[in-house]
């Protein structure tokens, strides 16, 4: 536990099969970092057979065998972008859509309102996306998702969250509350987690927490909000 007595994120993920896909953004316990961590899950031989790769400046997934890829669609996309000074972190498409509506003048919400959650029936996967803005040497962030309103997917409800960092404190969402047929969607606001000051530390305390048969990819970004240095760690189940 930390000063503001938070759980750990092994605590939020251990002994849970399916959480999905998901994305921690807060700030390091010395507030020196902004973090940032995403990471990929999967069921399906489509979902699994991917890796992260950086390309151009950004996190793309991508096929680790392409000859096998069934249906690319909702599985291959940029999930990491930097538009001036926001970066963008998503679980799907709607990464350029953000980039493209913040080019156009409208805000991170504004932007999503034009998108719904994926067209995967009956789990009508949530979209989950989050966006750090860095000014003066801080960051502040914004985290958000869309969901179906019902089983039947007959609408959408949107949500945005937005957050003053505070030393130490995260918040993680992701797609699903845990494995089922369908798979439960994602209820509430995002937790509230701990984020330390070491990358590897963090990098590894989510790794192994998460499911080792269903856990596919994992990235997490420390920013140094001094110097505006960037750390990185790329973890690929696929590519040992």
């Amino acid at each position: 536990m930390n000063i503001y007595d938070l759980p750990a994120i092994e605590d939020r993920i251990t002994g849970n099969p399916y959480v999905g896909r998901g994305i921690v953004i807060g700030k390091s316990a010395n507030g020196k970092s902004a973090v940032c961590a995403y990471f990929i899950m999967g069921r399906s031989e489509n979902s699994r057979n991917r890796v992260f790769a950086k390309k151009d400046g950004a996190l793309f997934t991508e096929p680790f065998d392409a000859s096998r890829v069934k249906d690319p669609s909702l599985i291959i996309y940029a999930a990491v972008r930097q538009y001036e000074n926001n970066l963008i972190v998503t679980n799907g498409d709607q990464t350029d859509t953000v980039a493209e509506g913040l080019a156009a003048g409208k805000t991170f919400s504004a932007a999503l309102a034009t998108r719904a959650f994926e067209p995967d029936a009956p789990n009508f996967t949530p979209r989950i996306s989050g966006m750090l803005t860095f000014d003066g040497g801080d960051f502040t962030y914004e985290m958000n998702i869309l969901k179906s309103a019902d089983a039947a997917g007959t609408a959408c409800n949107r949500f945005t969250f937005s957050y003053a960092p505070l030393p130490g404190v995260g918040h993680f969402l992701h797609t699903y509350v845990t494995d089922g047929n369908p798979i439960p969607t994602f209820q509430g606001e995002p937790e509230r987690v701990a984020v330390p000051d070491d990358i590897d530390a963090f990098t590894d305390a989510l790794w192994n927490a998460l499911d080792k048969d269903n856990k596919i990819s994992l990235y997490v970004r420390y920013t140094d909000l001094a110097s505006g240095g960037v750390t990185e760690r790329i973890i690929n189940k696929n590519q040992k």
